[in-house]
Protein backbone atom coordinates (compact mmCIF):
# COMPACT_ATOMS: atom_id res chain seq x y z
CA UNK A 1 0.00 0.00 0.00
CA UNK A 2 1.34 3.34 -0.98
CA UNK A 3 2.01 5.98 1.75
CA UNK A 4 -0.56 8.83 1.70
CA UNK A 5 -0.70 12.36 2.73
CA UNK A 6 -3.90 12.26 4.36
CA UNK A 7 -3.03 9.45 6.41
CA UNK A 8 0.37 10.18 7.25
CA UNK A 9 0.97 10.48 11.16
CA UNK A 10 4.17 13.21 12.20
CA UNK A 11 5.53 13.42 15.36
CA UNK A 12 7.00 16.98 15.96
CA UNK A 13 9.07 17.17 19.29
CA UNK A 14 10.21 20.19 20.87
CA UNK A 15 9.91 22.10 24.48
CA UNK A 16 8.95 25.25 22.93
CA UNK A 17 5.05 25.03 22.75
CA UNK A 18 4.56 28.27 20.13
CA UNK A 19 7.84 26.16 18.31
CA UNK A 20 5.27 23.08 18.06
CA UNK A 21 1.87 24.96 17.35
CA UNK A 22 3.90 27.18 14.40
CA UNK A 23 4.81 23.62 13.00
CA UNK A 24 1.35 21.94 13.92
CA UNK A 25 -1.14 24.56 12.09
CA UNK A 26 0.49 24.81 8.17
CA UNK A 27 0.88 20.51 8.57
CA UNK A 28 -2.53 20.26 9.40
CA UNK A 29 -3.92 22.12 7.04
CA UNK A 30 -2.07 20.20 4.53
CA UNK A 31 -3.68 17.20 5.61
CA UNK A 32 -1.24 15.70 7.64
CA UNK A 33 -1.94 14.11 11.15
CA UNK A 34 0.07 15.85 13.97
CA UNK A 35 1.20 14.57 17.24
CA UNK A 36 3.17 16.55 19.76
CA UNK A 37 5.81 15.63 22.96
CA UNK A 38 7.78 17.57 24.69
CA UNK A 39 10.76 15.92 25.04
CA UNK A 40 12.72 12.29 23.75
CA UNK A 41 11.44 10.44 26.68
CA UNK A 42 7.22 11.49 25.70
CA UNK A 43 8.26 10.93 21.58
CA UNK A 44 9.45 7.05 22.54
CA UNK A 45 6.10 6.85 24.01
CA UNK A 46 4.04 8.51 21.54
CA UNK A 47 6.14 5.45 19.36
CA UNK A 48 5.20 2.87 21.09
CA UNK A 49 1.41 3.64 21.44
CA UNK A 50 1.18 4.61 17.85
CA UNK A 51 3.23 2.32 15.93
CA UNK A 52 1.98 3.81 12.57
CA UNK A 53 3.61 7.29 13.12
CA UNK A 54 6.47 7.26 9.80
CA UNK A 55 7.67 11.16 10.72
CA UNK A 56 9.73 13.02 13.39
CA UNK A 57 10.30 16.31 12.96
CA UNK A 58 12.16 16.79 16.12
CA UNK A 59 14.40 19.68 18.03
CA UNK A 60 18.13 18.58 19.47
CA UNK A 61 18.03 20.56 22.04
CA UNK A 62 15.50 19.36 24.69
CA UNK A 63 15.14 18.63 28.60
CA UNK A 64 14.83 14.95 30.30
CA UNK A 65 16.19 13.33 26.52
CA UNK A 66 17.61 15.42 23.90
CA UNK A 67 17.23 14.66 19.98
CA UNK A 68 20.13 13.00 19.57
CA UNK A 69 19.49 9.90 22.04
CA UNK A 70 16.25 9.95 20.61
CA UNK A 71 17.55 9.63 17.09
CA UNK A 72 19.80 6.80 18.49
CA UNK A 73 16.54 4.95 20.04
CA UNK A 74 14.51 5.20 17.29
CA UNK A 75 17.05 3.76 15.01
CA UNK A 76 17.53 0.72 17.59
CA UNK A 77 13.98 0.03 17.54
CA UNK A 78 13.18 -3.04 14.97
CA UNK A 79 10.16 -1.60 13.30
CA UNK A 80 9.03 -0.22 9.89
CA UNK A 81 11.18 2.79 9.19
CA UNK A 82 10.80 6.25 10.66
CA UNK A 83 11.84 9.58 8.71
CA UNK A 84 13.48 11.63 11.21
CA UNK A 85 14.19 15.52 10.25
CA UNK A 86 16.32 17.39 13.08
CA UNK A 87 15.91 20.56 13.63
CA UNK A 88 18.91 23.16 14.33
CA UNK A 89 20.61 26.55 13.56
CA UNK A 90 23.04 27.28 11.11
CA UNK A 91 25.42 27.90 13.21
CA UNK A 92 25.47 24.69 14.99
CA UNK A 93 27.43 22.05 12.43
CA UNK A 94 28.61 20.14 14.78
CA UNK A 95 25.66 19.40 16.21
CA UNK A 96 24.29 18.87 12.88
CA UNK A 97 26.50 16.26 11.93
CA UNK A 98 25.98 14.24 15.23
CA UNK A 99 22.41 13.70 14.50
CA UNK A 100 23.46 13.07 10.54
CA UNK A 101 25.78 10.22 12.32
CA UNK A 102 23.06 8.32 14.65
CA UNK A 103 20.54 8.61 12.01
CA UNK A 104 19.02 11.78 11.03
CA UNK A 105 17.54 11.83 7.54
CA UNK A 106 17.37 15.31 6.54
CA UNK A 107 17.38 18.79 8.79
CA UNK A 108 15.69 22.53 8.88
CA UNK A 109 17.35 25.46 9.65
CA UNK A 110 15.75 27.78 12.12
CA UNK A 111 13.76 29.62 11.58
CA UNK A 112 11.14 26.82 9.81
CA UNK A 113 9.74 27.93 7.11
CA UNK A 114 6.31 25.37 6.52
CA UNK A 115 6.83 25.39 2.65
CA UNK A 116 10.02 24.13 3.23
CA UNK A 117 9.18 21.34 5.50
CA UNK A 118 6.43 20.34 3.32
CA UNK A 119 8.96 19.52 0.41
CA UNK A 120 11.51 17.94 3.09
CA UNK A 121 8.01 15.54 4.10
CA UNK A 122 7.55 14.68 -0.05
CA UNK A 123 11.06 13.88 -0.23
CA UNK A 124 10.63 11.56 2.86
CA UNK A 125 7.19 10.00 1.48
CA UNK A 126 8.84 9.19 -1.60
CA UNK A 127 11.52 7.24 0.42
CA UNK A 128 8.29 5.48 2.43
CA UNK A 129 6.69 4.75 -0.96
CA UNK A 130 9.91 1.96 -1.71
CA UNK A 131 8.99 0.48 1.53
CA UNK A 132 5.88 -0.85 -0.37
CA UNK A 133 7.96 -3.28 -2.30
CA UNK A 134 8.17 -5.13 0.99
CA UNK A 135 4.52 -5.62 0.51
CA UNK A 136 4.48 -7.56 -2.55
CA UNK A 137 6.06 -10.65 -0.98
CA UNK A 138 2.40 -11.03 0.95
CA UNK A 139 1.05 -11.91 -1.90
CA UNK A 140 3.37 -15.32 -1.72
CA UNK A 141 2.05 -16.07 1.67
CA UNK A 142 -1.47 -16.14 0.32
CA UNK A 143 0.18 -18.68 -2.61
CA UNK A 144 1.87 -20.95 -0.34
CA UNK A 145 -1.47 -20.93 1.80
CA UNK A 146 -3.36 -21.95 -1.09
CA UNK A 147 -0.98 -24.72 -2.05
CA UNK A 148 -1.20 -26.23 1.53
CA UNK A 149 -4.17 -28.26 3.62
CA UNK A 150 -4.27 -24.90 5.70
CA UNK A 151 -6.99 -23.20 3.81
CA UNK A 152 -9.68 -20.56 5.02
CA UNK A 153 -9.14 -18.01 8.00
CA UNK A 154 -5.76 -19.53 8.95
CA UNK A 155 -3.57 -16.60 8.46
CA UNK A 156 -5.79 -14.54 10.00
CA UNK A 157 -6.42 -16.48 13.25
CA UNK A 158 -3.01 -16.65 13.10
CA UNK A 159 -2.73 -13.07 13.04
CA UNK A 160 -4.45 -12.41 15.77
CA UNK A 161 -3.07 -14.98 17.90
CA UNK A 162 0.32 -13.96 17.44
CA UNK A 163 -0.34 -10.33 18.17
CA UNK A 164 -2.64 -10.81 21.35
CA UNK A 165 0.45 -13.09 22.83
CA UNK A 166 3.34 -10.52 21.57
CA UNK A 167 1.48 -7.77 23.28
CA UNK A 168 1.10 -9.82 26.44
CA UNK A 169 4.54 -10.94 26.37
CA UNK A 170 5.57 -7.24 26.03
CA UNK A 171 3.93 -6.17 29.19
CA UNK A 172 5.08 -9.17 31.59
CA UNK A 173 8.68 -9.14 30.37
CA UNK A 174 9.63 -5.36 29.44
CA UNK A 175 13.25 -6.97 29.79
CA UNK A 176 13.22 -8.08 26.21
CA UNK A 177 12.10 -4.45 25.29
CA UNK A 178 9.28 -5.60 22.84
CA UNK A 179 7.06 -2.79 22.64
CA UNK A 180 3.62 -2.49 21.41
CA UNK A 181 4.59 -0.98 17.90
CA UNK A 182 7.28 -4.40 17.60
CA UNK A 183 4.32 -6.91 18.99
CA UNK A 184 2.40 -5.40 16.14
CA UNK A 185 5.13 -5.97 13.67
CA UNK A 186 5.21 -9.83 14.16
CA UNK A 187 1.69 -10.21 14.02
CA UNK A 188 1.94 -8.36 10.48
CA UNK A 189 4.69 -10.73 9.02
CA UNK A 190 2.95 -14.02 10.51
CA UNK A 191 1.25 -14.54 7.16
CA UNK A 192 5.02 -15.61 5.91
CA UNK A 193 5.74 -18.51 8.34
CA UNK A 194 4.96 -21.24 5.94
CA UNK A 195 6.14 -19.35 2.71
CA UNK A 196 8.85 -21.82 1.85
CA UNK A 197 5.69 -24.51 1.10
CA UNK A 198 5.89 -23.21 -2.73
CA UNK A 199 8.62 -25.40 -2.89
CA UNK A 200 7.12 -28.75 -1.18
CA UNK A 201 5.83 -31.36 -4.05
CA UNK A 202 1.72 -31.50 -3.75
CA UNK A 203 2.04 -35.66 -3.20
CA UNK A 204 3.89 -34.73 -0.12
CA UNK A 205 1.74 -31.74 1.04
CA UNK A 206 -1.79 -33.10 0.53
CA UNK A 207 -1.07 -36.61 1.42
CA UNK A 208 -4.28 -37.61 3.33
CA UNK A 209 -2.01 -40.17 5.63
CA UNK A 210 1.28 -39.85 7.39
CA UNK A 211 4.25 -39.03 5.89
CA UNK A 212 7.07 -41.65 5.30
CA UNK A 213 10.68 -40.33 6.74
CA UNK A 214 11.41 -39.56 3.55
CA UNK A 215 8.73 -37.37 2.87
CA UNK A 216 8.80 -35.98 6.45
CA UNK A 217 12.43 -35.17 5.44
CA UNK A 218 11.38 -33.08 2.49
CA UNK A 219 8.32 -31.67 4.43
CA UNK A 220 10.81 -30.39 7.09
CA UNK A 221 12.66 -28.34 4.48
CA UNK A 222 10.22 -25.91 4.22
CA UNK A 223 11.48 -23.97 6.98
CA UNK A 224 14.67 -23.57 5.72
CA UNK A 225 13.70 -22.82 2.57
CA UNK A 226 11.14 -19.73 3.49
CA UNK A 227 13.34 -18.51 5.81
CA UNK A 228 16.62 -18.16 3.24
CA UNK A 229 14.68 -16.89 0.67
CA UNK A 230 13.15 -13.94 3.17
CA UNK A 231 16.70 -13.29 3.89
CA UNK A 232 18.11 -12.93 0.62
CA UNK A 233 15.38 -10.12 0.00
CA UNK A 234 15.87 -8.78 3.86
CA UNK A 235 20.24 -8.57 2.60
CA UNK A 236 18.94 -6.73 -0.34
CA UNK A 237 16.15 -4.40 1.20
CA UNK A 238 17.94 -3.93 4.64
CA UNK A 239 13.62 -3.64 5.96
CA UNK A 240 14.27 -3.90 9.43
CA UNK A 241 10.61 -5.73 9.36
CA UNK A 242 11.80 -7.95 7.48
CA UNK A 243 14.37 -9.95 10.14
CA UNK A 244 10.90 -10.68 12.07
CA UNK A 245 9.70 -12.59 8.57
CA UNK A 246 13.02 -13.87 8.73
CA UNK A 247 12.98 -15.12 12.35
CA UNK A 248 9.47 -16.80 11.65
CA UNK A 249 10.15 -18.96 8.87
CA UNK A 250 13.19 -19.70 9.75
CA UNK A 251 13.09 -21.02 13.06
CA UNK A 252 8.97 -21.71 14.10
CA UNK A 253 9.41 -25.41 14.25
CA UNK A 254 12.22 -25.17 16.97
CA UNK A 255 11.15 -26.63 19.90
CA UNK A 256 12.01 -25.35 23.77
CA UNK A 257 13.78 -28.71 24.54
CA UNK A 258 15.84 -28.42 21.38
CA UNK A 259 14.55 -31.30 19.64
CA UNK A 260 12.79 -29.06 16.75
CA UNK A 261 13.91 -28.13 12.99
CA UNK A 262 15.98 -26.63 10.64
CA UNK A 263 18.71 -25.86 13.46
CA UNK A 264 18.08 -27.72 16.54
CA UNK A 265 17.85 -24.45 18.37
CA UNK A 266 16.59 -25.02 22.21
CA UNK A 267 15.30 -22.14 24.70
CA UNK A 268 16.39 -18.74 24.75
CA UNK A 269 18.55 -19.43 21.68
CA UNK A 270 15.50 -19.15 19.79
CA UNK A 271 14.44 -15.71 18.51
CA UNK A 272 10.94 -14.63 20.64
CA UNK A 273 8.70 -14.10 17.29
CA UNK A 274 9.61 -17.67 16.08
CA UNK A 275 8.53 -18.91 19.66
CA UNK A 276 5.50 -16.30 19.82
CA UNK A 277 4.25 -18.29 16.05
CA UNK A 278 4.96 -21.47 16.96
CA UNK A 279 2.32 -21.58 19.86
CA UNK A 280 0.28 -19.98 17.79
CA UNK A 281 0.85 -22.56 14.66
CA UNK A 282 0.37 -25.26 16.90
CA UNK A 283 -2.90 -24.16 18.58
CA UNK A 284 -4.39 -23.19 15.11
CA UNK A 285 -3.47 -26.65 13.60
CA UNK A 286 -4.70 -28.69 16.69
CA UNK A 287 -8.32 -26.79 16.34
CA UNK A 288 -8.69 -26.73 13.07
CA UNK A 289 -9.27 -29.68 10.27
CA UNK A 290 -6.90 -31.71 7.94
CA UNK A 291 -7.19 -34.18 5.51
CA UNK A 292 -5.54 -36.06 8.33
CA UNK A 293 -7.53 -35.11 11.69
CA UNK A 294 -10.46 -33.77 12.69
CA UNK A 295 -10.84 -30.37 14.34
CA UNK A 296 -9.94 -30.65 18.33
CA UNK A 297 -11.80 -28.96 20.90
CA UNK A 298 -10.31 -25.66 22.68
CA UNK A 299 -10.47 -27.87 26.03
CA UNK A 300 -8.19 -30.72 24.10
CA UNK A 301 -5.69 -28.07 22.71
CA UNK A 302 -5.18 -26.42 25.80
CA UNK A 303 -4.65 -29.85 27.58
CA UNK A 304 -2.05 -30.03 24.91
CA UNK A 305 -0.45 -27.52 25.09
CA UNK A 306 0.01 -27.59 28.62
CA UNK A 307 1.45 -30.96 28.28
CA UNK A 308 3.91 -30.05 26.22
CA UNK A 309 4.92 -26.62 28.48
CA UNK A 310 8.46 -26.49 29.15
CA UNK A 311 9.38 -29.05 25.87
CA UNK A 312 7.59 -27.94 22.98
CA UNK A 313 6.49 -24.33 24.25
CA UNK A 314 8.24 -21.10 26.41
CA UNK A 315 6.70 -21.58 29.33
CA UNK A 316 6.28 -17.88 29.39
CA UNK A 317 4.11 -18.04 26.43
CA UNK A 318 2.17 -20.37 27.97
CA UNK A 319 1.36 -17.99 30.83
CA UNK A 320 0.12 -15.66 28.42
CA UNK A 321 -1.96 -18.01 26.09
CA UNK A 322 -3.51 -18.93 29.73
CA UNK A 323 -3.86 -15.23 30.76
CA UNK A 324 -5.90 -14.08 27.50
CA UNK A 325 -7.74 -17.64 26.90
CA UNK A 326 -10.99 -16.14 25.94
CA UNK A 327 -9.34 -13.61 23.61
CA UNK A 328 -8.21 -16.61 21.66
CA UNK A 329 -11.11 -18.07 21.78
CA UNK A 330 -12.69 -14.94 20.60
CA UNK A 331 -10.86 -15.08 17.44
CA UNK A 332 -11.39 -19.00 16.97
CA UNK A 333 -15.21 -18.59 16.86
CA UNK A 334 -15.14 -15.24 14.96
CA UNK A 335 -12.48 -16.92 12.23
CA UNK A 336 -14.52 -20.27 11.52
CA UNK A 337 -14.03 -22.21 8.49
Amino acid sequence: MEISQKMTKILVIDDDTIQRLILRTPLEMDGYEVLEAENGIEALKQLSENPDIRFLVTDLMMPEMDGFKLIDAVRKRAVRYTYIIVMTSMEDRSSLLQALSLGADDYLTKPIMPEELKLRLRSGMRLLKLEGQDELIFSMAKMAEFRSEETGFHLERVYHYCRILARDFAVHYPEYELTPGIADEIATVSPLHDIGKVAIPDHILHKPGRLTPDEWGIMKTHAAIGGNLIREIYDRTGSPWLRFAYEIAMYHHERWDGKGYPGGLAAEDIPVPARIMMLADVYDALTSERCYKPAFSHEKARAILLEENGSHFDPRLIDGFLRQEEQWLAVRNRFQD
